[in-house]
Formats: C-alpha cells, structure tokens, sequence
C-alpha cells in the first residue's frame, strides 16, 4: 500500500484534469482496499475509489477525503470445461484491455467487442460496459463487493446486479466497493454474432456471422482508433472519458415527436435519427447523431483548451491544458444545443466528482 498527500488527480484519470487528493492511498491487495476503506468509514470522512480514471471527471478543486486506487492483480481460472465454459475471476484493478487480450488467446468468446476500452476490470460492471452489440451483463456470473454499509463482503449474483444499459446496482450507490469479477465466458475460437454493421464490413463477412477471435479483435481496435478511442498519449482526441453522453432511450411515441422536431429543424427530407427497438418497445436513438445534427461537428470547440474528438462527436477531449471547468463548459453547451434543437436532454456517461453538468 502506498500512501501519499495532496496528489495530484489529473495524473491518475483519461481526462487528465482534476486537482489535488487531500490523501490518496494505491492499494495493492484486498485485504489493504478492505483496511483503508474501514478506516475512512469509520472516521466518517470523505471516500473516493478510483480505478483506471477513464470514467472520472474531477474538479480543479479535487478531492477533500481519501481516494483509494484499486490496483489489485489476478486472473484466476475456477474451472473450464466444455459444457460450462471458462469461469474466470478477475481481480479488480486489472487493466481491461489485458483482461480482454487474454481471452482471446486463451479462446474464451464473449468479451471481444469490449477490446481496447480503457479502464479497470472493477469498474466494468458498474457501468455495465459495452460496445460493438456486447455487455459485461451477457458474461458476468457473479461480483464480489465490500459492503461498506455491513462492513462484510459479500457475493452478488449477476441477477442481483440490476443491469441496465449503461448503468446497475452499483452506479446507483456508493454502498459497495467492487473486490473482484466473474465472468461466464465459452469455450469457443470464434467470436460471438458481429452485430454491428461496420464491423462486419470491415471484417468482409454478414452481419450476425462469428469470426475468429483476434480477428474480431483487431477489427475492433481498428474501428476504435478511427473515433479516437484507443488511449494514444500523442493523441488529444483520446484525453477524454470516451462517450461523453448516453445514447438517449425514449418510448415510440417520444421518439415520434423526435422525428417531428427533426423534419422541422432540418427539413421534410432530412434523414431520420437512428432507431434501435428494444423488447419493451422503448427506442434508443444515438446522442453522436444528436450532437452533430445540432450543429456541433467534429473537432467544435477549437483551438479552444477542451473540444469535441476531431474524430467522433461523441467524446469531448483535452486539447492539452484544459480545466474540469473547460471540459464542463463544453459538455454544458452541447447538452444545452441538443435540447434546444430537439427537445432531448443528454445524460452525462461518466461520473462528475465535485461537478454538476
């Protein structure tokens, strides 16, 4: 365990802005996330886990408390068969991407649409991570989490999660601290259905054909990099959070208003906004579309400290010296521009410590 003070935040988080951390502790075993996080309970003082900081946007005023880097190691193999699949626990403060990386070496299919995400395995399912037509909630059999309110640890099924897009159990409290993570994963060289139409065209196949695993996952990296998603220190349009905003989820009759609204803004003969059914006859349109059909095209914001990805509309990036303010000011001017255009308020996808879109 590794103690220092008045840390700068910044350094630890993709965005690369935040202030100092009155106290930051790097704990490198359980039993040392466990202690630290009693001590801070008990104390009744202010407590922030951090993990690979790719989901983090923290204020130039940074954190008055203790945050707590998860930086725990180990991939442990609980069984392998052919007829349950691999059962892999992974430790929380492993890097995501090595995570993924294994698995298609080992030939464990079900995670390789999620490569080059950046980020701890611990924070996966709190934001119920995914991409390319995957979701950590289609694999993850079982999280173990410090009940910071019993102070007991405690093993929750992936039934007991409330997975949702984007979103469970354990982004809606800070009642739980993430240990380790248990995926369900196939025994398969092959890659689950490529769902996504770019992906298949780049891999030459249909959509909902299966493809070996390092070509699904080169593929993928490959259409990451192109929207500026893959972590490049020489490249600023990846000093971001990724997705910025949620895509928006409405029921058909509000999506019908969207299109109305649309018509209006843009014309009778505009294209229409993308439109994913769901089961619950709920629609989910893409914020990207949104953002750009609003006025705010790629790169908007420069040579200003914080801009969109030149890249994607989706991220808003650090151009170098940008503040938590600039990055905020931004953010705010692009949700204010959707609504105002189309009636839609978009959610912000990663977590603001210390700020309020």
């Amino acid at each position: 365990m590794r103690e220092s003070f008045d840390e700068s935040l910044a350094a630890h988080t993709t965005m690369r802005v935040g202030g100092p951390a009155q106290r930051f502790v790097r704990a490198e075993t359980i039993d040392a996330v466990v202690d630290v996080i009693r001590e801070v309970d008990d104390a009744d003082e202010p407590l922030l886990v951090l993990g690979g900081g790719s989901n983090l946007v923290i204020a130039d005023s940074g954190f008055e408390g203790t945050v707590v880097q998860i930086a725990t190691q180990g991939i442990e193999v609980e069984s392998s068969d052919s007829c349950g699949g691999a059962f892999v626990r992974v430790a929380a403060g492993e890097v995501w991407d090595e995570v993924v990386a294994r698995a298609v070496a080992e030939g464990w299919s079900g995670i390789e649409a999620l490569s080059g995400i950046p980020g701890s395995a611990g924070a996966t399912p709190i934001q119920n991570v995914g991409a390319y037509g995957q979701e950590v909630a289609q694999t993850i059999a079982r999280v173990r989490v410090w009940d910071r309110h019993d102070q007991a640890v405690r093993t929750l099924a992936a039934a007991d999660c409330a997975f949702t897009y984007r979103h469970s159990l354990f982004k809606a409290t800070d009642r739980y601290v993430v240990l380790d993570v248990s995926f369900q994963l196939a025994l398969d060289s092959r890659s689950r259905p490529i769902a996504y139409a770019d992906l298949a065209r780049q891999l030459g196949v249909e959509t909902g054909a299966r493809v070996p695993l390092g070509d699904a996952r080169e593929a993928v990296l490959v259409q990451r990099r192109l929207r500026g998603m893959v972590l490049d220190v020489q490249d600023h349009d990846t000093w971001s959070c990724g997705s910025f905003f949620t895509n928006p989820i409405m029921s058909a009759s509000a999506f019908e208003r969207l299109e109305e609204r649309v018509a209006e803004r843009l014309g009778p003969d505009a294209p229409v906004p993308p439109r994913f059914a769901d089961d619950q006859g709920d629609v989910k349109t893409s914020a990207a579309w949104l953002i750009d059909k609003a006025g705010f095209s790629k790169g908007f914001g420069l040579p200003g400290p914080a801009a969109l990805s030149t890249k994607h509309t989706l991220a808003v990036t650090n151009r170098g010296d940008a503040t938590a303010y600039d990055v905020l000011a931004l953010a705010r001017r692009v949700q204010a521009g959707v609504h105002d255009a189309f009636g839609i308020t978009l959610v912000n996808e990663p977590v603001l410590v210390g700020l309020t879109l």
